[in-house]
């Protein structure tokens, strides 16, 4: 499928012409068009065979042909035009947060910058000082975007990986010399950012199985090819690390390989506590100068042997580490399948890609018993934030589509942004009149950190807000978590029975693992939310899931775990 690839072109054709100044309704067009193809379901050259290609929302006759000349050629006429005059690398430049088409231009014409290396080198010159509006606190911005960008290329989010873990995984299990094969490290603990792959696999011809793992069509480079371990690089950048170990220690092997490192070093501590010894082999006790093997074919055995309960993967990490090691049973943690809903979705009534309707079919067919489409408030226009006069229409159609449900509901919600002073983006008539309203920072990033923690606190006091959405105002690889005192902020949700939200999107992850952990101890409730922009998205929810459990949430610390009548029971005290 090609759809990827010309939503790609898209998208850049449009962000080149955003910084030429190109008309603001050409340069939409290319965005929305971008974004309706990467959102197909069906194989956009099926489409195009099919003389379909107009009936994709956005593209009209001119993206038509563009379309049609790309499948054909490989190449766009008008991209190479477009190219000759506004270098292509200024699209990297559009990567580092505080850098938008106005200041890629203004380097360009200025200083004649034209990537990210030329960028770094003109800041440590200092020849950025002294151009119209840029600042000093500016040019400080752009120093941290850099390496924040820097730091992103070397570390993938978790759906990046998991989605090119699974193609792998996918390909070697359907081998008939593959008996078992898992996902260890970091992915496997579900940590938020991850640097490589590894996979373990119980082979009987270790041999064949390297063979075709290092010639598969997603490999760009070998750097390992051995007979039990093999390692190579995507087209896209990313290690992927094979091993082959003896199916008797394949637990042992997966516990290990697992991790994390601190984990695995307390393992080992208390190994020698006990006079017993922990590596990738298996547990073995030791008496004298003799060892004696004690578990090594599932991690349950090898836990036991150390008279420790299973530790879910998501556990292994630097916090929790003394519950871990009390003796005290760990907590049954919450798992997929105890979601009953999504209270953070939008549609197309503001920056989504599917109507209510798509969405709320879509959420049917996961087992969902409701849905809650939260659309951005009014202010925020960059996302075609609904107006109150639009609100009232949109819902009479959740209204008229809730008539037709049988056993689901559509909720009426809202994203409310949380302006600079803390007030809420809908009057008090209006907000009352929701199903459910999820508070948003958007903006003011740079405010003080008394400032923001008060913005999210007064946003908790209000009666109507049933939730805080995405907390800490990450971006992952494009911007930190913005500077507040998350304690106060855990103590007002605990205060005004407000939930904090997991956001689940690969990009955000917020709620961190670590922040999930803190909160609870604070008796903080959650909600473990998608942000579904389209259809396929509401998938993502198992990484907020991931989270949760990182966090040592259970079912009855989240609120979208309770079924319809509860749930109406929570948002209405």
């Amino acid at each position: 499928m090609k759809n990827r690839e010309i939503a790609d072109l898209f998208m850049r054709m449009g962000t080149l012409l955003e910084i030429k100044e190109e008309n603001v309704f050409k340069v939409k067009a290319y965005y929305k068009a971008a974004e309706n193809i990467s959102a197909l379901a069906e194989d956009i050259e099926d489409i195009r065979r099919e003389n379909r290609l107009s009936e994709i929302p956005g593209v009209g006759k001119t993206l038509e042909e563009k379309i049609i000349e790309y499948l054909d050629t490989g190449k766009v006429s008008a991209y190479a035009k477009l190219t000759a005059e506004i270098p292509e690398t200024l699209l990297a430049m559009m990567d580092i947060p505080s850098v938008g088409p106005k200041k890629a231009k203004l380097f360009f014409e200025k200083l004649n910058i034209k990537s990210v290396k030329e960028l770094a080198q003109a800041i440590e010159a200092g020849r950025l000082e002294g151009l119209e509006g840029i600042k000093e606190k500016t040019i400080e911005n752009i120093r941290h975007g850099i390496r924040l960008v820097k730091e992103s290329h070397l570390r993938m989010n978790i759906g990046v990986a998991t989605a090119v873990a699974e193609e792998f995984v996918d390909t070697l299990k359907a081998l008939p010399e593959v008996k078992e094969i898992a996902v260890a490290g970091s992915l496997r603990r579900m940590q938020e950012t991850i640097r490589d792959i590894d996979i373990l696999v119980d082979s009987s011809n270790p041999a064949k199985v390297m063979d075709v793992f290092v010639h598969l069509p997603a490999v760009k480079t070998i750097n390992a090819h051995g007979e039990t371990k093999s390692s190579i690089l995507t087209q896209e950048n990313v290690q992927v690390d094979l091993r082959v170990v003896d199916p008797k220690s394949f637990g042992a092997a997966l516990l290990y390989f697992t991790g994390s490192k601190n984990f695995n070093v307390k393992l080992r501590q208390l190994a020698i506590k006990k006079n017993m010894k922990v590596n990738e082999y298996g547990i073995f006790s030791i008496k004298g100068d003799k060892e004696k093997l004690v578990a090594r074919e599932t991690e349950e055995r090898c836990f036991k042997a150390l008279d420790l309960p299973y530790v879910p993967p998501e556990l292994r990490e630097d916090f929790g580490e003394t519950e871990i090691f009390s003796g005290e049973p760990i907590p049954e943690l919450i798992e997929p399948k105890d979601i009953k809903g999504d209270l953070h979705v939008h549609s197309t009534w503001s920056d989504g890609q599917h109507t209510i309707s798509q969405m709320a079919q879509a959420a049917q067919e996961r087992g969902y018993r409701y849905l809650a489409v939260s659309d951005h408030s009014q202010r925020l226009k960059v996302a075609g934030g609904v107006s109150p006069g639009d609100l009232i229409r949109k819902k009479k159609e959740i209204d008229l589509l809730n008539t037709k449900l049988k056993s689901f509901r559509v909720l009426f919600g809202s994203e409310v942004e949380i302006d600079s002073d803390g007030n809420l983006d809908y009057n008090e008539a209006i907000l009352e009149r929701f199903d459910f309203v999820i508070a948003a920072i958007h903006s003011g990033f740079e405010q003080s950190k008394e400032q923001l923690t008060n913005r999210l606190i007064r946003a908790c006091q209000n009666k109507h807000v049933h939730a805080i959405a995405h907390p800490t105002g990450r971006h992952i690889g494009k911007r930190d978590p913005y500077e507040i005192d998350f304690k106060e902020v855990c103590k007002a949700a605990v205060d005004t029975n407000t939930f904090l939200e997991i956001n689940s999107f690969p990009i955000r992850l917020d709620l961190d693992s670590a922040n999930i952990y803190f909160a609870r101890s604070m008796g903080v409730k959650f909600v473990i939310n998608s942000d579904s922009h389209a259809m396929e998205h509401l998938e993502v929810i198992k990484f907020g899931v991931g989270l949760a459990r990182r966090g040592w949430l259970r079912a009855e610390d989240v609120l979208n775990t309770r079924s319809l009548k509860e749930l109406e029971k929570a948002l209405s005290s």
